[in-house]
């Protein structure tokens, strides 16, 4: 038996929540990952086998490396069917906000969802979430929302609605958020989550090999410049950045998800703990940073690029040049010699 995790309260409001709805939108952050669609189509595939009308809408394109998911040609995305993305959230009663807690996540989705007349519920593992939902179930202990949302589904009875299609899907998350259980997954209930999910015969090798071991012969060289020719690294501090503009992207044939795990690489150096990444997108640097041991990133993100995240994996966005972004981050290494001495 795994631990209780959400609160008696938070699970009969949800359970009641559910059961009272017509007619559900589940919907995760923009540029969504391995955790935000897993957990997206594996409770959408719970409800459905309730005999709930359930749908999923994505702020914008789901990454190539995830098309396997069993659901994933059913997704709405709101930058390809603007209409029928608003006609759906517009008819719904229940809106299921996954893996993100502030709206401004969702990007150009997000009016439509904070100005939706439906009942809304979070599910999250992020810190400070905001007060956008009548229902916030957020743990920031968690490893992954997909972690998160088997708890809620084993507290509100629903296990016996779980099959092969939503426990890929859940596992897909738990999976991608971890490294694959390299980070954030010490947690023994983790393990045992993972054991019964197996029963449902899904194949945790293939799951691997697609969504983390698959890459395009374009993605490969783009990784492979990253590392040869964009990472800098600083041994005397622990860290690495690497740092890509869109030219660079472009020159690559770059697709959604084709940097994804990308900030981990320089982890695998010894003597580094913390890594940087700078991906400059049309109006802003996305920023993703990761560290090992007690290293907390989730600090400077939040400090110098308006993010944030957990203590191991952390983001956020700077709005600017990448040159300055990348004065921010030798801002930090900055600091940290300064702290040596």
């Amino acid at each position: 038996m795994i631990k209780r995790v959400i609160n008696e309260e938070q699970t009969k409001k949800l359970k009641q929540l559910i059961a009272d709805a017509k007619n559900i939108v589940i919907t995760c952050h923009m540029s969504p990952d391995g955790d935000a669609v897993g957990s997206s189509l594996g409770l959408m595939h719970v409800l459905r086998t309730m005999g709930k009308y359930t749908s999923v809408v994505t702020p914008d394109m789901v990454p190539v490396s995830l098309n396997f998911l069993p659901g994933v040609k059913s997704i709405v995305v709101y930058t390809r069917q603007e209409l029928l993305a608003k006609q759906l959230v517009k008819e719904a009663d229940l809106i299921i906000c996954l893996d993100f807690n502030a709206l401004y996540r969702i990007d150009r989705f997000a009016p439509v969802i904070g100005q939706a007349k439906a009942t809304k519920v979070m599910i999250d593992h992020h810190l400070d979430p905001e007060n956008f939902t009548d229902l916030c179930i957020s743990y920031p202990h968690m490893s992954s929302t997909c972690e998160l949302l088997y708890n809620a589904i084993v507290l509100t009875g629903m296990k016996r609605f779980l099959n092969y299609n939503s426990a890929t899907c859940i596992y897909t998350g738990m999976m991608t958020d971890t490294g694959n259980f390299t980070y954030n997954s010490n947690n023994s209930d983790l393990y045992i989550i993972i054991a019964e999910l197996l029963k449902y015969g899904i194949d945790k090798d293939y799951i691997y090999n697609t969504a983390m071991n698959t890459f395009s012969a374009d993605r490969l060289r783009l990784m492979g410049y990253a590392m040869s020719e964009k990472m800098e690294v600083f041994p005397e501090v622990g860290g690495a950045i690497i740092e890509l503009t869109r030219e660079e992207l472009y020159r690559f044939n770059y697709q959604k998800g084709d940097t994804e795990s990308l900030v981990n690489k320089p982890l695998s150096i010894p003597g580094i703990y913390w890594s940087i990444f700078l991906r400059e997108d049309a109006d802003y640097i996305k920023v993703s940073a990761r560290s090992t041991g007690d290293f907390a990133v989730n600090g400077y993100c939040e400090q110098y690029f308006s993010g944030g995240g957990h203590k191991n994996a952390a983001g956020g966005e700077f709005i600017g040049t990448i040159e300055d972004a990348r004065k921010q981050v030798l801002q930090i290494v900055e600091d940290l010699k300064s702290n040596k001495h």
